[in-house]
């Protein structure tokens, strides 16, 4: 038998339904009872963190969240924590930060349904969630839809479907089939060293998304707002506009300011690589850092990691150059 821990955030899974609409009511001890004799073939120890939609799930819950799994993890072979799905993908990314070289699987799961509607996907991703969670596998992972996919990787795509997550610019970590859990060795991490729990984060870090036409000047409104750091949405391949309205010379400044600027691609899948075009190219040498294949919420939640271990820029540079958790591919 295998020891697993199941800590309960709220979200749709844990949701009941109010005249407001719904609204996360339930513990974890009323979820567990939907698992049949899954709880019974592991020792299952369970304990509510928050009851929260993950709409409200912020920078404070997520350093809870990592304090929590670094205070227990050494009792337990893995950790299962029940989230709801929008933010999911942003909590499991900074997860797989601030929990560094985590030497047992922390899987994430959620549902689309409630988990008393007789349609729910719920029971489903916990079961899968459970199995990578007996897997022995080290990291963060997000278990939905019969797929495990590495934290930095996973993008909520769909609001209804029960196929809401994607692995995104990597293979997923394992699947689930006929055959039980298939794992991909390929994709899956191991630690680099003894675990560390890095919990210092800044939540300073505003997500823009650059439009046709978008005023530079809302930059010098960022600094007057003491943003700590900036990530960009760029078009394409990392296409920043610089005619007319010169955004280019504008993050110059602000990198000059000691404000560190990612930029990743607006596009789903696929690398952005600055050095193809002339738009890219003078954005590298206005000094922004590429994120090149990563997702948004890992190069937002990853910056926000850095700014809260150093304000350095030579340092933040050095940490966007470094892959820790599989968030980037660096080739």
């Amino acid at each position: 038998m295998k020891r697993i821990l199941m800590l309960t955030t709220g979200g749709t899974i844990a949701s009941e339904p109010t005249e407001e609409g719904l609204v996360p009511a339930m513990d974890g001890r009323l979820l567990a009872a939907y698992l049949n004799g899954l709880a019974a073939e592991n020792q299952l120890q369970i304990e509510n963190l928050y009851q929260l939609d993950s709409s409200n799930i912020q920078p404070e819950e997520w350093q809870g969240m990592a304090r929590a799994v670094a205070s227990r993890f050494q009792q337990y072979d893995g950790i299962v924590m029940t989230h709801g799905t929008d933010t999911m993908a942003y909590t499991a990314s900074v997860l797989s930060f601030m929990l560094r070289n985590i030497p047992v699987p922390v899987v994430l799961t959620g549902s689309q349904l409630p988990i008393r509607h007789p349609l729910t996907d719920g029971v489903e991703n916990l079961r899968c969630a459970f199995a990578m969670a007996t897997s022995g596998r080290a990291g963060v992972f997000v278990a939905f839809d019969r797929k495990i996919i590495l934290g930095t990787r996973a993008v909520k795509v769909r609001t209804t479907g029960f196929d809401a997550f994607e692995s995104v610019n990597c293979p997923y970590a394992a699947m689930v089939d006929s055959t039980g859990l298939n794992l991909n060795e390929a994709v899956l991490q191991k630690p680099s060293g003894d675990f560390q729990l890095e919990d210092r984060l800044c939540d300073g870090v505003i997500l823009i998304k650059l439009t046709p036409g978008l005023n530079p000047e809302i930059f010098d409104m960022l600094l007057q707002m003491q943003y700590k750091g900036i990530v960009i949405e760029a078009f394409g391949a990392g296409g920043l506009n610089f005619v007319r309205r010169d955004l280019i010379s504008k993050l110059h400044k602000v990198v000059q300011s000691g404000i560190p600027v990612v930029v990743c691609s607006q596009c789903l899948y696929e690398r952005s690589d600055f050095t193809i075009y002339q738009a890219g190219q003078k954005a590298l040498e206005s000094g922004v850092l590429q994120a090149y294949d990563m997702t948004t919420e890992a190069a937002v939640t990853k910056l926000m990691w850095a700014l809260g271990q150093t304000n350095r820029p030579g340092e933040i540079r050095r940490i966007f150059e470094t892959c820790y958790a599989g968030e980037v591919s660096l080739t």
